[in-house]
């Protein structure tokens, strides 16, 4: 028989191992820590929960449970707090060695019976195997579309976009960790009011590539990927026995096989075969729809950001120097340069993604320098990039439901009791969403991943994510690259009208004629200098400009919106993106 006890009990502990994985590759993160968060948890609360002849079969369970989830969240922070900033395969070690030295130390401990393992009374049935298991499920079907989901789907397409829109990415992967801790913990006690008998090679290395590969075949492209990933990989070794097939080195080949072929063919694991469903936009009501509540922006002429002597060195290599800028509410502010002139080592300075080597920097009342990304985001200060960072495998919808994190209320506890104040607020983030989207000209494109956007969409879509935010101050790095003419012409008119709601705009532009035609203010950079700082008719009459970027007078003075020569000095090394 296929269904048997025991094949049901193990399809609802490997699938809530499954989701320990889940939990933090929804974020981007690979941790192999969650074999030994198990056996710490598995073996502690084995110890110290008292007998079912004291409390009864199911309070002892679930006293166990609770000090197995508590254990494991207790090692996920002591161990995530020196190691989320580690990525990809840096990560995978230390959390594996990790593992290794918690099974050792399980080993060689006289309370855990050492290698002989650890008598555990039996109190786990199929029926509450699955019931933790579905209340697993709920919590992630829930989380899936709440601001906390979202801000996870962020950190894990682009860690740097996360960032720029105010997302705290350090604080959401250690919380993804610690939701993982929590359900390993739960396993392992699971496992360990099953089995009988537990023993530290029960959670050694094997256990923990187990569970990466069943939540990985799975996939992570929908909180059902775990479930379907733990009933593929607990039947295939009863379809193998009931065939008359029992070698014991077909199931792992097998695994191996079938992770290679998932990471080859079909990425997303077997979830990913289910229709993701989409948001639906009431087009109808965007008009009339109450409107999100917004932030308030500095008064017409207020200072916006106040720049002294700025200033970032490389090695020698000053890259920007004794930058002196006043940045008033209401201006559209425009840096122009050549190749290398320092531009997007200005703007990467302002908006907090790289620390100023001398000089000051004040943005929306934040000292730039010391203040992480997401808290000067949070100030008011959103922005795109030279190249597109856009959460390609989500919509456009998604990625502008994203940008909107800073304005949207939480909604994840209250989703989790179907709240009617959680769906109020998510359709309330859903028309703003939509709104920014319809300025920009994309609301008909909603639906369309991100990478299937043409370029000029792609950059239409980051401004509008960056709007979501409704910053104070937006920075645009070269918006209307890929753009043809008549699309340039409708992006100045858009940015004229942003100024109008109260926006500040600094944007890098090489098409000479729309910075002109757009900016109250322009700034020239040459070689990480200012070279000339004045109103566009100035800048357009100063002869140094000319000379160094416009073009020799003789030759251009005609045409000053030519797109400018690169320079043939070597362009000074930045930070992340930097050819500004």
């Amino acid at each position: 028989m296929l269904f048997t006890e025991s094949t049901l009990v193990f399809i609802a502990l490997n699938g809530v191992f499954a989701f320990s994985f889940y939990a933090v590759l929804v974020a981007g993160q690979l941790s192999l820590a969650q074999a030994g968060f198990a056996g710490l948890a598995a073996f502690t609360a084995a110890t110290i929960t008292p007998p079912p002849t004291t409390w009864g079969p199911i309070p002892t369970l679930l006293f166990a449970m609770v000090v197995g989830m508590l254990v494991g969240a207790l090692a996920a922070v002591i161990l995530g707090l020196p190691t989320m900033r580690l990525r990809g395969v840096f990560l995978a070690i230390a959390t594996l060695g990790f593992a290794e030295a918690i099974r050792i130390f399980i080993l060689n401990a006289e309370w855990t019976g050492g290698a002989q393992g650890m008598a555990v009374p039996k109190v786990m049935t199929p029926l509450i195997a699955w019931i933790v298991l579905l209340v697993v499920a709920y919590w992630f079907w829930r989380q899936a579309r709440s601001r906390y989901g979202r801000a996870l789907e962020a950190i894990r397409e682009d860690e740097l976009a996360a960032r720029s829109i105010g997302i705290n990415v350090g604080g959401h992967r250690l919380s993804a960790f610690v939701a993982a801790g929590v359900l390993a913990g739960l396993y392992g006690v699971m496992w360990a009011y099953y089995l009988r008998l537990i023993a530290p090679e029960d959670f050694a290395f094997e256990k923990a590539i187990d569970g990466l590969v069943t939540a990985v075949v799975g996939g992570t492209a929908n909180f059902l990927g775990p479930i379907l990933g733990s009933g593929f990989q607990t039947l295939l070794p009863e379809l193998q026995r009931m065939v008359g097939i029992d070698a014991g080195w077909i199931r792992p080949f097998i695994s191996g096989l079938l992770l290679l072929l998932v990471i080859l063919y079909l990425p997303g694991g077997i979830a990913s075969l289910i229709p993701r469903r989409r948001q639906r936009i009431d087009v109808s009501a965007l008009d009339t729809a109450e409107p999100l509540p917004g932030r308030t922006h500095p008064a017409k002429g207020e200072i916006v950001a106040e720049l002294t002597g700025l200033s970032k060195e490389y090695g020698g290599v000053h890259a920007v120097r004794g930058v002196d800028l006043t940045v008033r509410s209401g201006d559209v502010v425009g840096l122009i340069g050549p190749n290398g002139a320092g531009k997007t080592t200005l703007v990467n300075m302002i908006s907090g993604l790289i620390p100023p080597s001398a000089g000051t920097a004040t943005v929306l009342g934040v000292q730039v320098g010391r203040t992480p990304v997401h808290r000067i985001a949070a100030a008011g200060v959103t922005r795109t990039f030279q190249h597109s960072k856009l959460f390609n495998r989500l919509t456009a919808l998604e990625n502008v439901l994203i940008g909107a994190h800073l304005v949207a209320k939480p909604t994840f506890l209250r989703r989790l009791l179907w709240l009617p104040s959680a769906r109020r607020d998510e359709r309330l983030a859903l028309t703003h969403a939509a709104r920014c989207l319809q300025r920009v000209g994309l609301l008909d494109k909603a639906d369309n991943t991100a990478k299937s956007l043409s370029y000029g969409d792609q950059r239409r879509l980051e401004i509008a994510r960056a709007l979501a935010a409704d910053p104070s101050l937006l920075i645009l790095d070269e918006p209307a690259a890929g753009m043809n003419h008549v699309e340039a012409e409708g992006l100045s008119t858009l940015i004229r009208s942003l100024t109008e709601d109260g926006l500040t705009i600094i944007f890098i532009e090489h098409n000479v004629g729309m910075v002109l035609d757009t900016c109250d203010h322009i700034v020239v950079l040459n070689f990480g200098e200012v070279l000339a700082d004045g109103t566009p008719s100035e800048i357009a009459a100063d002869e140094r400009v000319i000379e160094a970027y416009l073009g020799a007078a003789d030759e251009d003075a005609e045409h000053p919106a030519a797109t400018p020569p690169t320079p043939t000095a070597p362009a000074a090394p930045t930070s992340e993106e930097n050819h500004g």
